[in-house]
């Protein structure tokens, strides 16, 4: 049985810095990464690692955020900087093997960034 444990967010003022965490259980993920929806919008991707390091990001994040992940402790990481108001959000970890059986999301958690 898959499961995701997401870890790290919270309040913090516009400029500052905050680090996710998402463990995966279950399973090996060829692809993991992060998506955000804010009141009111759609979810939308903010960065994908593939287990080969090959990383994707949206570019509303791209200088600011950094996607990292640990193989051996399959687990992925999203480092942000510089966060701005806009980036306040749930954000949610997403997992997936392309091509073989469904994606799985995490439960969330709240990054709130004040001006």
């Amino acid at each position: 049985q898959v499961q995701l444990v997401e870890s790290g967010g919270g309040l913090v003022q516009a400029g500052g810095s905050l680090r996710l965490s998402c463990a995966a259980s279950g399973s090996f993920f060829s692809i993991m990464g992060w998506y955000r929806q804010a009141p009111g919008k759609q979810r939308e991707l903010v960065a994908a690692i593939t287990s080969g390091g090959s990383t994707n990001y949206a570019d509303s994040v791209k200088g600011r955020f950094t996607i990292s992940r640990d193989n051996a402790k399959n687990t992925v990481y999203l480092q942000m900087n510089s966060l701005k108001p806009e980036d306040t959000a749930v954000y949610y970890c997403n997992v997936l093997n392309p091509g073989y059986g469904p994606d799985y999301w995490g439960q969330g958690t709240q990054v709130t960034v004040s001006s």
